[in-house]
C-alpha cells in the first residue's frame, strides 16, 4: 500500500531498515500485515519503515472493505491506503521482503534475485525461522531486525518443518471465518517476529 509518509520517517529522515510486505492485489493480506507490523513497531518507527505492494495490483485501488475494520482496530487510517504494483525497484530497496504466500516471495526473487534471495521470505516462514539469539548482540532495533533476517536466511532449508503451512490464504470473496483465519495467521506471525525482535 502507498501512504503519504512512505518515504520518510516521523522525524523527516530516511529509515534505516525497510520492510516490504507482498501479496497479489495489495488489497487485503499485505495491507493487513503492513498495518499490524507498523502498529507493533511504533516504538521503533523512526528506524524501521513498513510498506506493501502486490504482484498483480491495480495501482490506486482502495483497500478492500473486509480489511478496513482490522486496520482501524490496529490504529491505522485506511482512507489513504491504495494499492501499488510490485517492482524490481521496491524489492531492491527493501531490507526484508515478506510475502503473504510462497508465490509472492518467489515473485520478489525473480524481480531482484541478487538482493532478494537472502532477504525474501513468506511471512509465516520468517516467523517460523526467527530466533531471538540471532539478535542477542545488537541493541539498535534496525540492527536487531537485520540480524534476525541473516539468521533466518541461514536456517532456511534446515530441519523438518512443514513448509505447506507457510502461506496465508487470500480471503477476498471468502466466508467470514476464512477472513478471521487470515487475520489470525497474520497476527500470530507478527507477534512471533516482534517477540524475537524484543527478546534479549
Amino acid at each position: 500500500m502507498s501512504l503519504p509518509c512512505d518515504a520518510l520517517s516521523a522525524n523527516g529522515h530516511l529509515p534505516r531498515f525497510r520492510v516490504l510486505v507482498v501479496c497479489t492485489a495489495n488489497l487485503c493480506r499485505s495491507p493487513l500485515a503492513e498495518s499490524l507490523l507498523r502498529e507493533r513497531l511504533a516504538a521503533v518507527c523512526e528506524s524501521i519503515h513498513v510498506s506493501s505492494a502486490g504482484t498483480r495490483a491495480v495501482p490506486g485501488t482502495p483497500l478492500a472493505a473486509i480489511a478496513t475494520p482490522f486496520v482501524v482496530r490496529w490504529g491505522g487510517d485506511p482512507s489513504g491506503m491504495v494499492a501499488r504494483r510490485l517492482t524490481a525497484g521496491l524489492v531492491e530497496s527493501a531490507d526484508l521482503v515478506l510475502g503473504a504466500a510462497t508465490e509472492h516471495r518467489e515473485a520478489a526473487v525473480r524481480l531482484a534475485p541478487v538482493r532478494a534471495l537472502s532477504r525474501a521470505f513468506s511471512l509465516r516462514e520468517f516467523a517460523r525461522l526467527v530466533r531471538p539469539e540471532d539478535a542477542a548482540r545488537e541493541e539498535d532495533p534496525a540492527a536487531r531486525l537485520a540480524a534476525l533476517v541473516h539468521g533466518a536466511a541461514s536456517r532456511r532449508g534446515c530441519g523438518a518443518a512443514d513448509a505447506r503451512d507457510d502461506d496465508v490464504t487470500d480471503p477476498l470473496g471468502a466466508a467470514p471465518e476464512r477472513v478471521r483465519e487470515c487475520v489470525e495467521r497474520i497476527e500470530e506471525s507478527v507477534e512471533r517476529i516482534l517477540a524475537a525482535l524484543r527478546a534479549g
